[in-house]
């Protein structure tokens, strides 16, 4: 090292001598021996234009340099200048090393420079799969410097890539930035649901990526796990094309072959469609057959698949409506807890937990304290929490509750923490009926030779409260209460004594006849080192030496009296437990309850974060402090509220206001010609054309959307999304999933299935993406409007003005009087008035109205829910004063002033060019 520390400093080194000392620095480093000299020379070498220099210096700086070394500012040019080579293997060279000790600094200087490269299109698949998992290593490290929202559209478009690397290396990205922006991601979901049909159904990829006949299993697990990030789609097309993977998954699996790395395969696949089958609808058929998959797996040989097989079941019973399907393996799932691995102990732990209920909870409960005797350390903090849970949420009796938390305290010893004892407590002091009980227990309980601290506690704080209630049975006398509890006082820490010492204040107030030794006791304790302890001691003293007939101590030592109702703290404890992972859980253990409160608190979060509020995690001090106030708890007495009803966790009427409409000088023209004929373009620039054919009976329309490529380059990456502001009004949905790619200068054609529900004022908004060049979007309305869901109604002249009067005025009438364009003869344009209100699909009735300048019209509107809604109107244009008024009367006043807008936006005037 010498010699190399001598060479460096002499310089006039070629970069050969240079590249040769620091692989010499780099294998003494690698040795485990300390190394301080070098890293200038590493530095320079990642600047030559060799290829063995320039990997040496990369990998002198990746293993002799931290992400917060000084020397790395140094190389972020450096680096910068590889990233855009032309050079693949610079490229490569230079992802690794921001990858490897990218701090900071490093990643806010290059993370556009690494996203320029994912994205380009000249760069090649191996540096696209780099740069995607170098974003993905500093979104995880820093995810504040990687703008996600900004760049999702751009980077799910390479979903659609045609090398399937790097398509799984684009999915891992996107399943990190997703779970942290649901919205912004949102257009994934298309994308993975026809990845996986392509995948599944069409088998359409190459042999390559064939896992033992499996094709690309690590895709299919990865976009399986994507889907269920988000609430089920309520489009149709993706629910029935996603129903129809699932089940050939299932399908595909149903039987195992003798090729352990081809089952491997398949069962990675099929426990996480298991998952999302159970998250998309727990009622469907397809969970039937999961369940019966289920069944046959925890039973297996296989360690891996046994623990696989109960963690899947478990998230069954976390979300499905009956556990029927899951008790009729009840026994094998408990002898599973004696399983010879510990991961599949823990499983059948959580499962168990998942699955408890009113009708199996003794059973359970019971095997669960049996197992507790034996079970390993590692796992009985967590056991003695689900137990203590489960006790409290699913007692029949309290007397159950009081003998089976106790047996608990006696069994788990030190495992039981403050703050299961702190709910026993509470739910004795709420419950009237069950101190006499809780005292003689207990007391019972205390008589064992040996008892944990816990318990003395409980007994401690029982016995104050309400030994008096027994201490006229044979057997519970004051002085053997006394002794007994005193017995054990020697054996406890200090906080434990000072509890003790309130509980012989309380005796001194309702056992007179043993005051001697109480006070006896306290007057040691005057003298005792601990400052606690002693101020304790001295206070009761002096309480207890007071008259007989004195008053004071009565009040300082009434009944504590109810807590009041308060979420218990053991959920809380159990959570904290379960700490987040990278990967997050869709689900928690516990129930469909537990589920559906997890679901509503999630969507409360994001509320909250939506406003702009700062979410941070509790301190050690406030958990303790929550601890505490859990004394402060539940009523077992009062009936449980019903659980929330299951909400999305994205609700767009809240939270999505919309994509952004593209402007364009005659976008707005097209969209109101559209809005009263039946075909036309809709949109057009220079690379892509939009027409539309429509056709409508009743209630249900169905629209041709016509999309062509202008441009001599393949539209890649195409995308198409709808936007409805109501779904309970209107329901638009594809017939398909439309293509991802649109060869050049060709057509594709993509059919809307349109349904009116009840009245509504927004148009859907159409939005596709796609890359030609760069990536476009681009978004408009589409011409469904109320009127398409008219048909004509005949009427003669009476029955129509009859009509015209019963409906009368007021909130179902709307009338609006507007300048209009005469023609360049100067008279009104009569055709386009019947043409505008006849292409609204009113029927003009003739000779109905003296002034043929007039037009009457009346029509029905059709909806599946609200049904149907009668509509008049009345056109009366006047020449002279350029002038029209519109009146429309309608059972509905929303029908009639949507019906009014409508109309009169194209029969409007529009500025004259000078």
């Amino acid at each position: 090292m010498a010699n190399i520390r001598k060479k460096f400093k002499d310089g006039n080194l070629d970069g050969y001598q240079k590249k040769k000392y620091v692989a010499k620095i780099i294998f003494t480093y690698i040795l485990g021996y300390k190394v301080d000299v070098g890293h200038m020379e590493a530095v320079n070498l990642i600047s030559s234009s060799k290829y063995s220099e320039k990997q040496i210096g990369y990998l002198a700086v990746t293993l002799l340099m931290h992400e917060n070394s000084d020397f790395l500012r140094l190389v972020v040019n450096s680096i910068r200048k590889d990233l855009d080579s032309n050079n693949e293997v610079d490229n490569c060279l230079a992802l690794h090393a921001i990858a490897n000790v990218g701090g900071s600094e490093m990643a806010e200087a290059l993370a556009e420079d690494v996203h320029r490269l994912l994205i380009s299109p000249t760069s090649q698949s191996f540096v696209k799969k780099k740069a995607a998992l170098t974003l993905l290593r500093l979104y995880r490290k820093h995810p504040e410097v990687i703008p996600a929202a900004e760049w999702a559209l751009r980077i799910v478009s390479i979903m659609d890539d045609q090398d399937l690397g790097v398509v799984i290396c684009v999915t891992s990205l996107v399943m990190a930035l997703a779970q942290d922006n649901l919205d912004a991601f949102a257009v994934c979901y298309t994308k993975a649901v026809d990845r996986l049909n392509r995948l599944v159904i069409e088998h359409e990829y190459s042999a390559t990526y064939a896992y033992y006949k499996v094709p690309s299993p690590w895709l299919q697990v990865k976009l399986l796990r994507l889907l269920q990030y988000y609430p089920p789609s309520e489009d149709p097309t993706l629910s029935s094309i996603l129903h129809q993977v699932l089940q050939t998954i299932m399908n595909n699996c149903a039987e195992p072959t003798r090729n352990i790395q081809h089952n491997n395969a398949q069962h990675a696949v099929l426990f996480e469609a298991i998952s999302l089958a159970i998250h998309l609808d727990t009622n469907s058929p397809l969970v039937g057959t999961a369940a019966v998959l289920l069944a046959r797996f925890i039973s297996s040989k296989e360690t891996n698949v046994r623990y696989l097989g109960l963690d899947t079941m478990a998230h069954l019973a976390a979300r499905a409506e009956s556990l029927e399907s899951i008790k009729k393996h009840q026994n094998t799932i408990i002898l599973s807890l004696r399983d010879k691995d510990i991961s599949v102990r823990r499983r059948a732990l959580d499962l168990l937990y998942s699955m408890c209920d009113v009708d199996n909870s003794e059973l359970i409960v019971g095997e669960l304290l049996r197992y507790l005797r034996v079970a390993d350390y590692a796992l009985r903090e967590e056991m003695v929490l689900k137990i203590a849970i489960l006790t409290e949420k699913y007692a029949n009796s309290y007397k159950w509750y009081v003998d089976m938390i106790l047996q608990l305290i006696s069994t788990a010893g030190e495992h039981v923490g403050d703050e299961v004892w702190y709910r026993v407590v509470q739910i004795v002091t709420n419950t009237e009926d069950l101190q006499e009980y809780a005292a003689k227990a207990v007391f019972e309980h205390l008589k064992a030779p040996s008892t944990h601290e816990s318990l003395v506690k409980v007994g401690g704080y029982i016995l104050g409260e309400y030994g008096h209630l027994i201490a006229n049975e044979l057997g519970y006398s004051p002085a053997e209460q006394f002794q007994l509890l005193h017995s054990k006082s020697q054996f406890c820490v200090a906080s434990t004594r000072a509890l003790l010492l309130s509980t012989y204040i309380k005796w001194v107030n309702v056992f007179p006849e043993i005051k001697p030794q109480l006070l006896n006791i306290f007057e040691r304790y005057r003298h005792v080192l601990d400052a606690e302890l002693q101020q304790r001691a001295c206070e009761f003293y002096a309480l207890a030496s007071r008259p007989d007939d004195d008053e004071f101590l009565q009040n300082v030592c009434e009944e504590m009296p109810p807590f009041p109702p308060r979420v218990s703290a053991l959920l809380g404890s159990l959570n904290r437990k379960h700490g987040d992972t990278g990967d997050k859980r869709t689900w928690v253990h516990g129930g469909k309850e537990a589920n559906l409160d997890r679901e509503i608190t999630k969507r409360k979060t994001l509320m909250v974060d939506v406003a702009g509020n700062d979410n941070t995690v509790a301190s050690p001090d406030a958990v303790n402090q929550d601890i505490m106030s859990s004394l402060a708890g539940l009523n077992l007495s009062s009936a449980s509220p019903n659980p929330p009803s299951a909400m999305p966790l994205l609700d767009s009427r809240h939270t999505d206001k919309g994509p952004r409409l593209t402007a364009g000088a005659n976008v707005e023209r097209w969209f109101d010609k559209l809005t009263y004929t039946a075909e036309g373009v809709l949109y057009e620039d220079v690379q892509i054309q939009v027409g539309i054919k429509s056709r409508y009976q009743g209630h249900i329309g169905q629209l041709a959307i016509y999309l062509g490529n202008k441009v001599d380059a393949p539209l890649t990456s195409f995308t198409a999304t709808l936007h409805v502001d109501d779904p309970e009004a209107l329901s638009v949905s594809f017939a398909k999933i439309p293509p991802s790619t649109i060869a050049q200068r060709s057509q594709t054609q993509q059919l809307l299935h349109v349904e009116c529900k009840k009245v509504f004022t927004k148009p859907p908004i159409l939005t596709v993406s796609f890359l030609a060049g760069s990536h476009q979007t681009i978004s408009m309305r589409l011409p469904i409007v109320l009127t398409k869901f008219f048909d004509h109604v005949k009427l003669g002249q009476s029955d129509f003005f009859e009509r015209w009067k019963l409906i009368g005025g007021g909130e179902r009438e709307a009338q609006i009087v507007f300048p209009v364009n005469l023609t360049g003869a100067g008279q009104l344009d009569l055709t386009k008035n019947r043409q505008v209100v006849s292409g609204h699909r009113l029927n003009v009735l003739e000779e109905i109205d003296p002034n043929p300048n007039n037009l009457v019209a009346a029509g029905v509107l059709h909806m599946s829910v609200e049904g149907k809604v009668g509509c008049l109107l009345r056109l009366e244009p006047n020449r002279e004063a350029k002038l029209c008024r519109l009146t429309v009367r309608s059972t509905s006043g929303d029908v009639a002033t949507e019906v009014q807008k409508l109309v009169q936006k194209p029969l409007m005037a529009t500025p004259q060019a000078p």
